[in-house]
């Protein structure tokens, strides 16, 4: 209705106007005024400053911009961290906005009653003092434990709440799926995944549902697996609006060196999707080096394919690159479409508010903004990816990623 002001356009409206100092219009203060701030838990592997912990549940503490301003409708009334290292904020913070530090996810959970009871979790496992897999370097974050210790505080308080798990479900896939796979069964709606969906695209760009995709890539840069992450969530929050939606990945190969270049020459990734999203950034990002032969000397490519017979790839553009962007080529255009997915470099990472923002409306909604089928998705690929790269490039059949699902409208920071 054209009178009628939505949560989105209020968040988007309110955000744009703290981002220039203007004060909050009458309208918009009588809207965020109509809805309760709900209690929320946190669960943490660790809470000291930039990391996710801070930049999310300091959201929720501080405000949007972390500066004591407008913030979500939500508020903190319990916290567990499984880690307190040199640096640690949480202590201070609870003194200071007054809510529990307790011992036990169970406590985190259960134990905030009368109108503190919690209506949201958000399990946050990134960050911390943790073992690596032995072949594969993948970081052993706890949560599935997380997630499985929550699930039981709610099955004995008989009550289920939404639940935010941070990143990744897990560094392995079986992880991932009885994740999903429990949050089925006890209907509970759940979300996962990066900031990267969410954050800011120039040019602002959303892919018409149901679009006819020939080929995509993502570029990223960073750790294969930490950002990794985030840059095959960013090409698979573009790919799962093509026609059908998404049906599945096949298979997974992960390749460097000479065998990167092989697959380039077999057409296994194009070069030209490489330019075109490298292209995207503004000129103080773009790589002075050939592009080719940078990538020949640098990157790590990460080949998919679909079951629909789509080709992605992700490159790993480490050495010339340290933007996250992405290109691809659609049926009955010429040159490719390319994006650039900006974040904010810097406290407070202005990205993450527009997770929250997605985190916040499951909270109050009960349905997630987006599917968690996307992040079971990245997460098995991902999986396979470190196994490949463990394995020198062996490529991995993936049945177990034959599913399918459909994208929802949930748009992102400048949409």
């Amino acid at each position: 209705m054209a009178n009628q002001i939505t949560r989105r356009d209020f968040g988007a409206r309110l955000s744009g106007l703290l981002a220039t100092g203007v004060a909050a219009s009458s309208e918009s203060q009588a809207f965020a005024a109509a809805r309760r701030k709900l209690p929320v838990a946190a669960v943490v592997t660790e809470y000291r400053n930039n990391s996710h912990a801070d930049v999310i549940v300091g959201k929720v503490l501080e405000g949007w911009r972390q500066d004591g301003q407008a913030g979500p409708d939500l508020r903190l009334v319990s916290m567990y961290t499984d880690q307190v290292p040199k640096g640690d904020l949480s202590r201070g913070l609870a003194e200071k906005h007054r809510f529990p530090i307790v011992k036990t996810i169970e406590q985190a959970i259960r134990q905030p009653g009368g109108d503190d009871r919690i209506e949201g979790g958000l399990s946050i496992g990134e960050h911390g003092s943790y073992p690596y897999t032995k072949t594969t370097r993948q970081h052993m974050y706890p949560r599935r434990r997380f997630f499985d210790e929550i699930v039981a505080a709610m099955q004995k308080a008989g009550r289920i709440v939404p639940v935010f798990s941070d990143k990744h479900l897990g560094w392995k896939f079986s992880d991932a799926l009885h994740m999903v796979k429990t949050a089925r069964k006890l209907k509970i709606p759940f979300m996962a995944g990066s900031s990267l969906p969410t954050c800011w695209r120039y040019p602002s760009l959303t892919l018409e549902r149901g679009v006819e995709i020939e080929e995509a890539m993502a570029v990223g840069y960073g750790g294969l697996e930490a950002y990794g992450f985030h840059t095959l969530e960013t090409l698979q929050c573009m790919i799962e609006r093509r026609k059908g939606g998404e049906t599945g990945v096949g298979a997974v190969q992960a390749v460097s060196g000479e065998a990167l270049v092989k697959a380039r020459k077999a057409g296994r990734w194009s070069q030209e999707l490489l330019e075109a999203a490298l292209g995207s950034l503004p000129a103080k990002f773009r790589t002075k080096q050939a592009i080719g032969p940078a990538a020949e000397k640098h990157a790590t490519a990460y080949l998919m394919e679909h079951r629909d017979g789509l080709r992605s790839s992700v490159v790993m553009a480490n050495g010339f690159n340290n933007q996250f962007c992405f290109a691809a080529k659609l049926k009955g255009r010429k040159e490719p479409v390319a994006v650039w997915f900006r974040l904010e470099e810097g406290k407070p990472f202005g990205h993450f508010e527009h997770l929250l923002r997605a985190i916040e409306e499951m909270f109050h909604t009960g349905r997630p903004a987006y599917p968690v089928e996307r992040t079971l998705m990245t997460t098995g690929v991902l999986d396979r990816v470190m196994h490949s790269v463990a394995e020198k490039g062996r490529r991995y059949e993936t049945p177990e990623l034959a599913f399918q699902y459909q994208p929802t409208e949930w748009g992102f920071a400048n949409k």
